[in-house]
C-alpha cells in the first residue's frame, strides 16, 4: 500500500536488526535487553511489512501464521513520532488485506490484559477494539507473573 505519507512493503524476510531499532524506541511496550533479543530472533523468521515514510523505517508489522485458517499480528512496532495519525490503522487493514488475499479467515493478536493496570496498554486494547478485534480470552501468566496476556481475535473474510 502507498500514500503521499506512507508506504507499507512486504511481506519481507529476515528484518528483525532494522525492527529491532524501532521496538527499542518503544521500551513501555516492548522492554529492553533479553525482550528485544527475543524479538528480533522471531521477527527474523517471520513475514514482515516494513512501513516507510519516504526513506525512513517508521514501523512495522511482522505477523505469524498458525494454520490455514489463522494467523496472528505477532508484532506491531511504530515509531511514537507516528502514533495517532492513522497509520498504524492504515498499515493493519493493508495486512488484513494481504492476509485475507492468501486465504486466512482469523487474525488474532495478544496484548497485555487489563488487569495488569499498565496505562499505556489500555490504548493498545482501545486500538485493536476500534479495528474489530474483541476479547477472546485471558492468560494470567502467558508472559510470566503479573504480565497478563489478553487474546483477542477478528474474522477477516
Amino acid at each position: 500500500m502507498k500514500s503521499d505519507y506512507f508506504s507499507v512493503e512486504g511481506p519481507l524476510f529476515n528484518r528483525g536488526e532494522e525492527c529491532e531499532k524501532i521496538l527499542s524506541r518503544l521500551p513501555e511496550w516492548f522492554g529492553s535487553g533479553e525482550a528485544l533479543a527475543g524479538y528480533r530472533a522471531e521477527i527474523d523468521t517471520l513475514p514482515t511489512f516494513i512501513i516507510r515514510r519516504q526513506d525512513q523505517n517508521c514501523g512495522f508489522i511482522s505477523i505469524k501464521p498458525h494454520f490455514k485458517e489463522s494467523v496472528e499480528l505477532y508484532v506491531l512496532g511504530l515509531l511514537p513520532e507516528f502514533h495517532r495519525h492513522g497509520i498504524g490503522r492504515s498499515a493493519i487493514e493493508s495486512v488484513t488485506e494481504y492476509c485475507r488475499a492468501h486465504g486466512y479467515e482469523y487474525m488474532q493478536v495478544k496484548t497485555v490484559s487489563s488487569s495488569s493496570n499498565w496505562p499505556h496498554y489500555e490504548e493498545t486494547r482501545k486500538f485493536y477494539l476500534s479495528l474489530g478485534f474483541k476479547p477472546l480470552e485471558e492468560y494470567p501468566i502467558f508472559w510470566g507473573q503479573g504480565n497478563p496476556c489478553l487474546q483477542m481475535i477478528k474474522k477477516i473474510t
